[in-house]
Parts: C-alpha cells; structure tokens; sequence
C-alpha cells in the first residue's frame, strides 16, 4: 500500500506560498491507518518507551495510538494558553511566523524515556521547541517520529543528534 496517495496537496494554506500536506484523507481510510501506525511502532524497535509526546494538533493522533500500543503514557504539547495547569513554554519559527508551545511541567519526570511524534516535519521548528521542553523537564528524547517529512526544509538540522524517523519524505 502506498501511503503517499492518501496525503492530499492543498495549495496557499495557509498563505499564499505553501503547499500543505493534507493528512485527513489517509485517516478516512480505515486500512491505510492501520498500516501507517503499525509502520510508525516498527520504527520505535526495542526502545523502551515512557512517555509518547504528541504536538498539537494533528501529532495527537497517532502519538495517542502510539502511547497505547507501547503501554506508555501520553503527552501533550500544546498552543500556548490552552493547558489548564503550571506549563513550561517554548518559542519558536517556523517556516510562516513564529508560535509558542506548552506543556504541563508535571508531565515528564526527570529520566523518562520520551518519544516525540509530529505529523509533519517541515522547517523543524515545531519539533526542536517540543525536544527543549522535554529536556528542561530533564527527559531523554529517544525518538522524533513523524508521518510526514518536506525534505526540501531540512528540519532534520534543527534536530542535531536526535534519531528522526519520517515513514513518508516528499
């Protein structure tokens, strides 16, 4: 199964300019989900997992799939202002503007093995903030896991060392 057929182009959103890989059409199809998360675990092998750090929004689900299938718990990196406890937050850019994001500062505990999963990485950005707040929390990030990679960006730069996994690269 080809899984590249199911992300869909939409042009100039959101702006004038980009191209976005639109992942809902691979998420309608029932087969094509399952295969794209099975491929998604084959990628993590033996690492011992604790926690699975999703980003908002779209890299909340499979990061939820991946948490429970692992037997690990789930994280969620949010938007700035949406987390109702005490959040740590990150600045960053990306390859449109600039965003923040949060995470609850009792979510990870110092020595958690954290996989971090994104549906996309693009310029790397959204990603790199998301790594420095698992690290101030004193996780060790032994994974980023993406569906999708815009190669074109070099997002996996901005990861330095990290162990990046993409399961498709356009």
């Amino acid at each position: 199964m080809d899984l590249k057929t199911y992300i869909r182009d939409v042009v100039d959103f959101p702006k004038p300019g980009i191209i976005y890989k639109d992942i809902t059409p691979l998420l309608q199809h029932p087969e094509a989900l399952r295969k794209a998360l099975a491929d998604l675990k084959a990628s993590i092998g033996g690492l011992q997992i604790d926690k699975v750090v999703g980003v908002e929004s779209r890299g909340f689900i499979f990061a939820s799939m991946l948490a429970v299938e692992l037997q690990a718990g789930f994280v969620m990196i949010r938007k700035a202002n949406k987390l109702p406890f005490k959040t740590l937050a990150e600045t960053y850019s990306l390859e449109y503007g600039q965003d923040q994001v949060e995470i609850h500062q009792d979510y990870i505990k110092r020595g958690d093995r954290v996989l971090l999963h994104d549906d996309v990485l693009a310029s790397g950005g959204t990603a790199y903030a998301a790594v420095r707040l698992i690290e101030k929390l004193g996780g060790e990030v032994v994974q980023c896991n993406f569906l999708l990679e815009l190669v074109n960006l070099k997002g996996r730069k901005r990861l330095g060392e990290k162990e990046v996994f993409s399961l498709l690269s356009f």
